[in-house]
């Protein structure tokens, strides 16, 4: 009965879930993006005074070209995000400006073992960082990076109608471990970088892979 019922309601579930799930998170997260720069757009440049926090490299540029990078970026980028054109691009610019937020803003000066950084996992700065609610961000940009927009947007209009079916291999492993790893490197470098070499391994394995196989 359990196993009929599980055929019957999972791909229809499945169906709207592809509507509706990434439409959910779009909203939400460009809401959240849009008040961001809309506050910036108002208001006045703080950047100056996060001289020396901002990653590589972002702490090459003058604090003036930051802020107007990040204010342009959260606010174009949320009616993108809204919209669901570019999603996985969006998302991804989305990703990066959410680490580096967290490095200059949200990250402890210094913590000594993952009890002491996880104390960071708060709203109000204790003493240790408040990195909760951008990491938290992080976790639903993830979806749209990997899987788009969903099926209620403009991505989806604009698609061709056949989209051949991609292999799960090296390829896409490789290349999402080094996109996404490696700004991480900026908070945690043996976690970033690691994982970024173990995409460039995995990027080398299937190139060798496909001219063995030629």
């Amino acid at each position: 009965m359990i196993s009929t019922a599980s055929s019957l309601y999972t791909p229809r579930l499945d169906a709207v879930g592809r509507w509706l799930s990434p439409l959910a998170l779009r909203a939400l997260l460009a809401w959240e993006f849009f008040e961001s720069g809309r506050e910036k757009l108002g208001g006045q440049n703080w950047f100056a005074d996060l001289e020396g926090r901002f990653p590589f490299p972002f702490s090459t540029l003058p604090a003036s070209l930051n802020w107007q990078l990040a204010t342009w970026l959260e606010l174009v980028g949320a009616v993108m995000l809204l919209l669901g054109l570019a999603t996985r691009s969006v998302a991804y610019v989305f990703w990066v400006l959410t680490i580096v937020a967290i490095a200059a803003v949200h990250w402890p000066d210094q913590w000594n073992g993952l009890d002491e950084l996880w104390r960071g996992y708060a709203i109000t700065d204790q003493g240790y960082g408040n990195f909760k609610l951008p990491l938290l961000f992080l976790a639903m940009l993830l979806p749209l990076i990997l899987n788009g927009g969903g099926s209620l947007s403009l991505d989806r209009l604009l698609a061709s109608p056949q989209h051949a079916a991609a292999d799960d291999d090296g390829l896409g492993w490789g290349s999402s471990l080094i996109a996404l790893l490696l700004p991480v490197a900026a908070l945690l470098p043996g976690v970033g970088f690691g994982g970024a070499l173990l995409g460039a391994a995995l990027l080398l394995a299937h190139v060798l892979r496909r001219r063995r196989s030629a």
